[in-house]
């Protein structure tokens, strides 16, 4: 079996694969004005999303992520996660979704092969999570929680966006409902993308000061895995649950990459952040075009930088973060 191996000297056992770019939530760093249909959308079918599997399994990948906008949207996401889970040498299978189906279709996608879990939830606060995501769905997020963790999945996981002035000070909260839950918290830094600028100015907040304070209270950091997520995780003797830390502006953020990223119509993305895509559904049309995709996708690792350029402003061709499933 090939791998895949940038010249970096970085592997990448990780694949982000969006299904859909629509969304059902207006998130304040991401989609305030909702989602806006462009034209007739036309997102990777079942069937072309079994041959980009393959594609990247055949390259060493072992970890596939679904995301989306919102993945439960399509009403096929049971079938394609079970299509996933056939794949030979794909042994986990993540979802990241807004959390707002969980309570009527999380034990459907856990019989159907899915593995692990990723759920957004900004805030602990009824209110701020309806100021933050423009819905009222807090109860159903999480009570859809509570029960995921009841299926026996390898991780459940929430994901919450530090926001300056909006849910920065909810660390304690956070703490209490820890304590006694097996699950782990991601604490994501705000990234500027191509039209959050203003927003970005004014509500984001370095995660290094939180990083600070969580070694100060006693969080030990835990050794990373081959095939993790881009978070740096502490855990606590006195709490069940974990903390993870997500901080893109820190210093050699991009020398620990191990993920690629497929949007929902089939591009290649070798960095969020990049300045381009690279088609991939001409190759996914027919099985016999296997080897072909196989070779294609390999050769595109010696385009993949060192590094992404928020540091220095520049988002690349990301104008949101659910047009690629950030």
């Amino acid at each position: 079996m090939q791998t895949l191996v940038d010249h970096h000297g970085r592997s990448f056992p990780y694949l982000r694969l969006s299904l859909t770019e629509a969304c059902n939530y207006r998130c304040t760093y991401c989609l305030p004005d909702g989602y806006q249909v462009n034209g007739h959308p036309s997102f990777l079918t079942l069937a072309e999303i079994g041959r980009l599997v393959c594609g990247f399994a055949a390259l060493g990948m072992s970890k596939i992520r679904l995301t989306g906008g919102e993945p439960s949207l399509r009403k096929d996401l049971p079938a394609i996660i079970a299509a996933v889970a056939a794949v030979p040498g794909i042994r986990r299978i993540a979802l990241t979704t807004n959390g707002c189906r969980l309570p009527r279709l999380v034990r459907g996608w856990r019989e159907a092969g899915l593995t692990a879990l990723n759920v957004s939830l900004d805030s602990l606060d009824a209110a701020r999570y309806l100021d933050i995501t423009g819905h009222d769905r807090f109860a159903e997020v999480t009570e859809g929680i509570e029960h995921a963790l009841e299926l026996g999945f390898e991780a459940v996981k929430i994901n919450a966006v530090l926001l300056r002035g909006r849910n920065d000070d909810e660390l304690p909260a956070w703490l209490d409902y820890l304590r006694g839950r097996d699950v782990a918290l991601r604490f994501i830094e705000l990234m500027r993308t191509g039209e959050n600028g203003e927003f970005f100015e004014r509500h984001h907040v370095r995660a290094e000061g939180l990083q600070r304070q969580l070694l100060a209270d006693g969080w030990m950091l835990r050794p990373r895995a081959a095939d993790a997520g881009p978070a740096l995780e502490y855990a606590h003797p006195d709490y069940r649950g974990r903390i993870g830390v997500i901080a893109p502006y820190a210093r050699d953020f991009c020398a620990g990459c191990n993920r690629l990223r497929v949007t929902a119509r089939g591009d290649l993305r070798l960095c969020l952040f990049g300045n381009f895509g690279i088609s991939l559904r001409p190759l996914l049309q027919s099985d016999d075009d296997h080897h072909a995709l196989v070779a294609h996708i390999a050769t595109q690792l010696g385009l993949k930088a060192a590094g992404h350029g928020l540091h220095q402003g520049l988002t690349g061709i990301t104008p949101h973060l659910a047009s690629i499933g950030g």
